[in-house]
């Protein structure tokens, strides 16, 4: 034996079992259970949605027969934070959560460029990836002391570069960089962080970062001078044997054949210019001197 029973629906039931599915920046989808199961009829829910940065409420009415239902609340902010309640349209008890929309990303390629007195952080523009952020929000970057133990708040800047001066000898920093946060420091983007650690213990910030070019100067400066003469060496060399080259040039084209002495006169280049040459020149014979026969 058995017997079929049928509940009679409570409309004043709760909805059940609600909670987030996927949450993005600008968007969450949320998904609940019908107070009872199999609707025999439409049943229309309110979904409030309460912004807990800005102090604001947005109602939305969602109106279904499905036991489970699913629904996408749009037009969020990145990093906000929400509470959502979803109840029968006829005030029945309710059932709430918190959610918090994904933050804007940090900024790419963030890098470190030391000057003589004072450091530039440099980053790609957030607009580059996101969609969301406007370059007129603006980037606020932080920094932290690791032997003081303290973080610091540097400023703000719609620039993608950022001066950083005044910084302590032996003490290593950590610089972050991150979209600028709204309402008090609630809704901010997720940092991009850079660890600082080149000025060394009892040397003063400006002459340890000034060193660098110095080493530079030492090295290139001596090399420079070396190529320098070696070069001249070379230089002076190639002339030295041009002139060499010159000089027997033009002692050969100087020897010729006497026709009027009826000889051959031949001299070097070592020669040339030798006064007191010790073996005399040999001449032919001349014309009024008889040659003899034998």
């Amino acid at each position: 034996d058995y017997v079929v029973v049928k509940m009679i629906p409570d409309n004043r039931l709760p909805p059940r079992h609600l909670h987030s599915v996927h949450t993005g920046k600008t968007f969450a989808v949320i998904k609940w259970e019908s107070p009872y199961d199999s609707p025999d009829q439409d049943m229309l829910y309110a979904v409030a949605v309460k912004d807990l940065v800005r102090k604001t409420d947005k109602i939305y009415k969602v109106k279904t027969r499905n036991s489970t239902v699913e629904y996408t609340i749009k037009k969020l902010e990145p990093g906000g934070k929400y509470h959502v309640i979803v109840q029968l349209g006829n005030m029945s008890k309710e059932s709430s959560m918190k959610i918090n929309t994904v933050p804007l990303s940090a900024p790419d390629a963030l890098k470190i460029i030391t000057e003589n007195d004072h450091i530039l952080l440099f980053w790609k523009s957030l607009a580059l990836k996101e969609s969301n952020f406007n370059e007129s929000r603006g980037y606020e970057i932080h920094m932290f002391d690791s032997l003081m133990n303290i973080t610091a708040y540097l400023g703000n800047t719609t620039e993608n570069f950022f001066k950083v001066s005044n910084l302590k000898i032996g003490h290593n920093y950590s610089f972050s960089v991150q979209a600028r946060c709204l309402y008090s420091g609630q809704m901010c983007g997720e940092p991009a962080t850079l660890l600082y650690d080149e000025l060394g213990t009892g040397e003063d910030s400006s002459a340890r970062e000034s060193s660098s070019p110095t080493d530079v100067a030492a090295i290139v400066v001596p090399v420079l001078f070396l190529l320098l003469v070696t070069l001249g060496i070379g230089f002076v060399v190639l002339y030295m044997r041009h002139r060499r080259l010159q000089s027997s040039f033009s002692a050969f084209a100087n020897s010729h054949y006497s026709s009027r002495l009826g000889s051959a006169i031949f001299s070097s280049g070592d020669d040339l210019g030798d006064e007191d040459d010790e073996a005399p020149m040999i001449t032919g014979f001349s014309d009024d001197v008889p040659m003899v026969i034998a």
